[in-house]
């Protein structure tokens, strides 16, 4: 082992750990999230404050300002009109829960990323990728005021776009971090089928795009409407002029609570295509142990996904088969992270290579 890699191998161990803790508080993060938008607690807080906001409101005169705050944004007005202080203090702490444990994953992301670095514990390819997710959090706040900010004024609910994206970019950081962790675990080269490759590839395109239906479900309230299964508005395929009478057609796929819905229903049906036909196509090529069992594993977790959201739909979005669908959500895209880097082409280890003698040579 050369000189310079020594204290990347002797920190190895800790880097791993603190890269799966950190993606964990991302996962609850993301739970947390959906509790909130389902509690309608999103709008609670009026201001950001990244530093101050950590504290939350210690006296009462502090909890009459904030709620003061809350009073004067439409959806008080509109929706929560004659709101006791009691029920604000309820929604109040869930958005102030959530956004603490986003300042603690900054903060337990940031302060072991600088020791690490100052210690030369990471690769010039892992600093890489790490300075990019450092990068991609700390838009990610920014983000999520934005996402805020949309429904203070002029709306009742923060709009589905703004909602969507931070959702994603939050999704995109934890999957960012989960293909991290499996890189830095060394595995000899094998060699798959293209056509392999690029269904893997094809259903990590898919489960994000899916990711991006359910956030604008979400944001809609849409999982409130359309609660049959598997008809839908009467049909299993809903007339065009319902489908597309938004101007201009594409709107549609973004505001129209049926299009939505109908969008996110059918992206559901052809993940499972895909990844059956994907596991089957893994089988039949030999692709070996890893490869077969992980994308059988990732047949079954989309399967239970189904299950669980046409439960959500059929009983109209109650939080704990919502934050159920949420949750296996996650387990989907890890797994569908997992098996897509298992299969993309990986280059020798450098100092493995550099350990190895020639067959004869003496050492």
């Amino acid at each position: 082992m050369t000189a310079s890699s020594t204290p990347q191998a002797a920190h190895a161990t800790a880097v791993r750990w603190w890269l799966i803790v950190v993606a964990a508080l991302i996962a609850v993060m993301v739970l947390v999230g959906g509790a909130t938008r389902l509690t309608e607690s999103g709008l609670s807080i009026v201001e950001w404050k990244p530093v101050t906001g950590t504290l939350p409101p210690l006296n009462e005169a502090q909890w009459t300002q904030a709620f003061e705050g809350y009073k004067a944004i439409p959806q008080y007005r509109e929706l929560n009109a004659g709101m006791s202080l009691a029920d604000f203090k309820t929604i109040f702490w869930w958005e102030w829960s959530h956004r603490l444990l986003g300042r603690v994953i900054g903060a337990v992301y940031l302060l072991p990323f600088l020791y690490f670095l100052w210690r030369g514990a990471f690769s010039a390819e892992l600093k890489r990728r790490l300075w990019l997710i450092f990068g991609l959090g700390a838009l990610q706040g920014a983000v999520g005021w934005w996402m805020v900010a949309s429904g203070l004024s002029q709306r009742t609910e923060v709009s589905q776009y703004r909602l969507a994206t931070h959702l994603v970019l939050a999704l995109i950081i934890f999957a960012s971090i989960v293909w991290t962790l499996r890189r830095m675990t060394w595995r000899p080269q094998a060699a798959f089928p293209m056509r392999l490759k690029v269904s893997g590839m094809a259903l990590l395109i898919v489960t994000f795009v899916q990711l991006y239906f359910g956030a604008l479900v979400a944001g809609l309230r849409a999982g409130r409407v359309y609660n049959t299964w598997p008809e839908i508005d009467g049909a299993f395929i809903p007339s065009a002029a319902r489908l597309w009478f938004e101007e201009p057609w594409w709107r549609n796929l973004f505001d129209n609570t049926l299009t939505v819905q109908f969008q996110h229903r059918m992206t559901a049906y052809a993940l499972l295509a895909l990844a059956l036909w994907h596991a089957v196509d893994a089988v039949r090529s030999r692709a070996g142990a890893a490869i077969i069992g992980g994308a059988w594993w990732l047949v079954a977790a989309i399967m239970l996904q189904a299950v669980l959201g046409i439960l959500t739909l059929l009983h109209q979005v109650p939080i704990d088969l919502a934050l159920a669908h949420q949750a296996v959500a996650i387990v989907v895209l890890t797994l569908v992270v997992l098996q897509t880097e298992r299969l993309v082409a990986r280059r020798a280890e450098p100092d493995r290579q550099k350990l190895v003698l020639p067959l004869g040579q003496p050492g």
